[in-house]
């Protein structure tokens, strides 16, 4: 099997190169091939513009989804993009691995999903969901978070994490046609002990063991609705 590990943190003493450098070690001890996209060591280009492409489908006016599957189609996505497509579309697991930033995912790796994730090359067509051009892959969220698990909660102080991240899971993710593995969390790390590090490190290499056995999060099917009016039948 093929392992992608996007990690978005820019302290490579950071716990979430920890985290990150875990699920590579055990993978490789596995027998598994291991790539990996650390977004701030490559100083990954947040801007998303005609300098995506090497050519344009359209100089005078600029549409992002018919620019990418122009570039999809001729092979015209910069160098960047294009390094990136190949590691994703050739991998059988996509592991994100990042701080919990505003609820959301920092903003380098929102940029990266923005200008991989592309029209053509990941989805569109009569491809997504069900359909999705990565189905039959697996992608899972590894995250920390700065507060302990109780806030994350449907009475806790930030709300349910499932509800938090179902815009990535399901709205990102699952869009594109992965299977999605329920979220690895090691909570409120600014502040807890090395112990409970060392836990969660041990911890993740244990959840990583199965993950390609694990079952995935049910969400709704394509073939649940009159995809003209998307309501459920």
């Amino acid at each position: 099997m093929k392992i992608f590990i996007v990690t978005a943190h820019l302290e490579e003493k950071s716990f979430n190169h920890a985290l990150s450098q875990k699920a590579k070690f055990f993978f490789e001890k596995q027998g598994h091939t291991v790539v990996q996209s650390n977004l701030y060591q490559m100083n990954w280009d947040p801007n998303s513009g005609r300098e995506n492409y090497l050519s344009s489908a359209d100089s005078a006016y600029f549409k992002q989804q018919a620019e990418e599957q122009y570039a999809f189609d001729n092979n015209q996505f910069n160098n960047e993009i294009s390094l990136e497509l190949d590691k994703l579309l050739s991998s059988d697991l996509l592991i994100l691995q990042f701080p919990l930033t505003w609820c959301s995912v920092p903003s380098i790796l929102k940029s990266w999903i923005d200008k991989v994730f592309a029209f053509g090359a990941t989805y569109g067509n009569g491809k997504w969901f069900d359909n999705g051009v990565l189905s039959g892959k697996r992608a899972l969220l590894s995250l920390t978070t700065g507060g302990p698990s109780t806030m994350y909660t449907e009475q806790g102080l930030n709300g349910d994490l499932e509800k938090i991240l179902f815009h990535l899971n399901h709205g990102t993710l699952r869009f594109v046609g992965y299977d999605i593995i329920k979220p690895f969390t090691s909570w409120g790390v600014s502040w807890c002990s090395n112990e409970q590090r060392e836990k969660y490190l041990s911890d993740y290499e244990d959840y990583l063991s199965n993950i390609f056995e694990k079952n995935s999060l049910s969400y709704p099917s394509l073939d649940m609705y009159d995809l003209n009016t998307f309501e459920l039948k």
